[in-house]
């Protein structure tokens, strides 16, 4: 009986920690949406650890904390449409490493047309919480 009780208390307790990462990972997502709309770089450079790098859909590699915030502020400022990334899906493949897969849109404005893509992050988890490692953002097929 005992051992059912613990076995039944660490499922409960790997289930809230689960929940809760995934509650941390959405907001982590969250944040770095706004901080994009808001084009404030110190704000979206905490969200990065110092290696992390981004794939945009243009093909462009930026590799390094640095050279993806000043990429992403330049981006935020020509691309001027609200930005929306859904996190669809969370894989935590370790208690401190998971991917994070959702759509991404960039509304319509002045003479740029609304832009939907797909965008898969790799989160980890370190002394500071979850942050970015990496993204990879894509131009889905037309028939997707």
């Amino acid at each position: 009986m005992i051992r059912f009780i613990l076995t039944g208390l660490i499922l409960v307790t790997a289930v809230s920690a689960q929940t809760n990462d995934e509650m941390a990972i959405r907001d982590l997502i969250s944040k770095y949406v706004d901080a994009r709309e808001k084009i404030d770089p110190a704000a979206t450079q905490d969200l990065f650890t110092e290696e992390a790098d981004q794939l945009v859909s243009t093909g462009e590699w930026r590799k390094g904390r640095d050279k993806l915030v000043a990429g992403a502020m330049q981006s935020s400022r020509t691309s001027q449409g609200k930005r929306t990334i859904t996190a669809d899906t969370i894989r935590l493949i370790t208690p401190t490493v998971a991917i994070v897969d959702g759509p991404y849109t960039i509304e319509a404005s002045g003479t740029s047309p609304v832009r939907k893509m797909r965008a898969t992050f790799v989160v980890v988890k370190n002394e500071k919480g979850w942050q970015i490692s990496a993204i990879r953002n894509m131009l889905p097929t037309s028939n997707q």
